[in-house]
């Protein structure tokens, strides 16, 4: 039961104590795989660019650095209030003027137009998306023709986690994200071994074919 709550609660985290302290873990273990993730995907200043999952904001913060055009638009899609709220509150400025714009949404229908996004990242939250095949479809539906998505994962913790009786009947294998990429029109679809600052790493890369 236990193993259960902690598995929803980093899926979707809630105002608790066990949701602050999955929110307090996201931020000192995360980081890296956030701030990675933003800058594998080649942001360009004029860009759009979409964070799913975004949790408490640090990928998005990563993001804007790179957005540096008065064009360039960040979104932020996140089903989690509590996320929403702690995001909110971290880029109140850039929301304000406008730059950016979070969500409260699942990425099984995400409202934004078609192909509108030319750059798509996220961090270890796939495998709690509800139906892969779906919801890769609905990237690639908002994604500009030949627009890149990077995910980066810690397989090695995920592992881990599985072994512990985490992540029960989550399809967590990254082969089962590959798979649905491919099936909804992305090519290009691969994943590479990364490292930072001796922290090792896999980043999932696919281009959107339209």
């Amino acid at each position: 039961m236990l193993l259960n709550k902690l598995t929803q609660q980093f899926g979707h985290p809630t105002q608790s104590l066990i949701g602050w302290l999955v929110k307090r873990f996201l931020e000192k273990k995360n980081w890296v795989l956030e701030a990675n993730a933003a800058k594998l995907a080649q942001i360009q200043p004029n860009n759009t660019v979409l964070e799913v999952g975004f949790g408490p904001g640090l990928g998005l913060q990563e993001a804007l650095r790179y957005l540096t055009d008065s064009n360039g638009k960040l979104y932020g899609l996140d089903y989690s209030e509590y996320m929403h709220k702690t995001a909110t509150r971290r880029l109140q400025e850039q929301i304000t003027s406008g730059k950016v714009q979070l969500i409260l949404g699942s990425v099984e229908d995400i409202p934004l137009p078609d192909s509108n996004v030319d750059r798509v990242f996220h961090c270890n939250c796939y495998y709690f998306w509800p139906d892969l095949k779906k919801c890769s479809a609905e990237l690639h539906r908002v994604m500009k023709p030949e627009g890149l998505m990077v995910a980066t994962i810690n397989l090695d913790s995920i592992k881990k986690n599985v072994s512990r009786g985490l992540l029960q009947g989550k399809m967590w294998q990254p082969e089962l994200y590959m798979d649905a990429l491919l099936a909804t029109g992305f090519k290009d679809v691969h994943i590479k071994d990364m490292e930072h600052r001796n922290f090792k790493y896999k980043a999932i890369f696919a281009t959107a074919f339209k």
